[in-house]
């Protein structure tokens, strides 16, 4: 796909190689700048809070550092001004001075997902151990993932999220395929240790009541959404 013309940048906050994946399929191009946040640090009830409590987190960890490489590379045309260390006070603030009034509007895109099972929400596995477990449980049952997409016009300092559910179900999934999965380690590195493009446990997915793309966690016509409303006045 080509990449869409848009009068802005875009900054994705997030490491995941599905998200970005995601980002590019939808044709945008951007940049990427990870946010080091300690997630267990955050806790909430419901697992929608918690997606969108860590989705905050993120941008304003985002921010900081933006604010701290500008000092640094202070005029360079793919940097932004950023006059605040979180985003509170850019809402507060922004916009402040001639370079950020003449700045290329940028959208920082921060996201989270957990996976709910029988109530309980799962972040990502601790170990292989716990990893093999989670999968046992889905087979043959079902899981949802919730996840959340915090779009912030840098600019403008206007700030949106939103959350999404997916319900998935299962049919049996081999204690042989389990192990292969776990073996190779990805399902590490996502929420719940849930993973259902992975080509071995695709033929074990039995219904999705939702997207796919939801589910990789960047909800396709959600992130769209959100993004025409942080730049209706572009």
């Amino acid at each position: 796909m080509e990449a869409n013309t848009s009068p802005f940048k875009i900054i994705l906050g997030s490491s995941s190689k599905s998200r970005r994946t995601i980002l590019a399929e939808m044709g945008y191009e951007f940049t990427i700048l990870t946010a080091d946040i300690d997630e267990k640090g955050i806790r909430k009830e419901k697992p929608e809070d918690l997606v969108m409590a860590l989705a905050e987190a993120k941008a304003d960890a985002v921010i900081s550092k933006l604010h701290t490489v500008n000092n640094q590379v202070r005029g360079d045309e793919q940097t932004i001004l950023i006059s605040a260390d979180t985003a509170e006070a850019i809402l507060q603030r922004l916009p402040i001075g001639d370079y950020v009034k003449d700045a290329e509007p940028t959208l920082l895109l921060t996201c989270d997902q957990v996976v709910v099972y029988e109530g309980a929400v799962r972040e990502k596995p601790s170990s292989k151990e716990e990893a093999r477990q989670f999968l046992k449980d889905y087979s043959g049952g079902h899981a949802a993932t919730v996840g959340s997409v915090l779009v912030t016009n840098l600019k403008t300092g206007f700030r949106k999220g939103e959350w999404d559910r997916v319900e998935i179900y299962f049919q049996e999934i081999p204690d042989e395929i389990i192990e292969k999965v776990v073996e190779e380690g990805i399902v590490l590195n996502v929420a719940g240790g849930l993973i259902i493009e992975h080509p071995l446990i695709l033929p074990f997915v039995k219904q999705v009541v939702g997207t796919t793309d939801s589910v990789m966690g960047l909800p396709k016509a959600l992130t769209e959404k959100l993004m025409r409303e942080a730049t209706a006045d572009i």
